[in-house]
């Protein structure tokens, strides 16, 4: 398919799109007084793009390959490309599978956008951790970003109980934010997504029984994995 031209001739540009899994889909409940978009929309606000996702909850490396890349059919002014989290938590992760599955998403992605952001893996990821995954899947993120000249959103020390649920995967609200600011950062951007949220002192301190009944739920749900384990 042909993109559509503006009237100077030049390829018409859809805004920011991002593919991924959950984490990039950010749906959930306000907490810590923000609301819960994912990083790439309040990227989006914050550079002033229309905003399109296909990214789907549970979604691997391999998933956004068949399921989202093929619904990429117009050009973007930026492309964002979070993916990973799924595949180094399970159990039979292959590093090669998915450097390559990434380098064929990123690169169908770099010929669909003016410019392309990869984001990196928390090197504190799950619970029980899933280290020393992250950093070799890392790795591959840079290798593959090198060679499609993308920007690197670096996640690698992202963490704590503001910004993660128990869980160790799933970002928080105030987390999504922080995200999208690094985001920011990587691109240049002259505003800030952080800068859109509204004043939240004080939610701090009330966001702590909500965590708190969190963790006794995520240590609940742990120990009733470990009884029906197979042994």
């Amino acid at each position: 398919m042909q993109a559509a031209l503006s009237s100077a001739g030049e390829p018409c540009r859809k805004g920011l799109l991002a593919l991924g899994d959950s984490i990039t889909v950010g749906e959930g409940s306000m907490a810590l007084g923000i609301t819960p978009l994912s990083w790439a929309q309040w990227l989006a606000k914050a550079l002033d793009l229309a905003y399109t996702a296909y990214a789907f909850d549970g979604a691997t490396t391999a998933d956004v390959l068949r399921e989202q890349l093929p619904r990429v059919r117009f050009q973007y002014d930026v492309a964002t490309l979070y993916a990973g989290v799924n595949d180094v938590r399970a159990p039979s992760f292959d590093l090669a599978a998915y450097e390559r599955d990434l380098d064929a998403v990123a690169g169908g992605l770099a010929a669909r956008s003016a410019r392309l952001l990869m984001v990196s893996l928390p090197e504190d990821l799950g619970r029980p951790t899933s280290a020393p995954k992250p950093v070799a899947a890392n790795e591959a993120v840079r290798r593959v970003a090198a060679r499609h000249g993308a920007l690197v959103a670096d996640l690698a020390d992202f963490g704590g109980w503001t910004q993660v649920q128990p869980d160790v995967v799933h970002p928080t609200p105030l987390g999504q934010v922080e995200i999208a600011d690094r985001a920011a950062r990587t691109l240049g951007c002259a505003m800030m997504p952080s800068e859109l949220v509204r004043d939240r002192r004080g939610h701090d301190v009330r966001y702590v029984p909500t965590h708190a009944r969190a963790v006794a739920r995520n240590l609940a749900r742990r120990a009733r994995e470990r009884v029906i384990a197979p042994r």
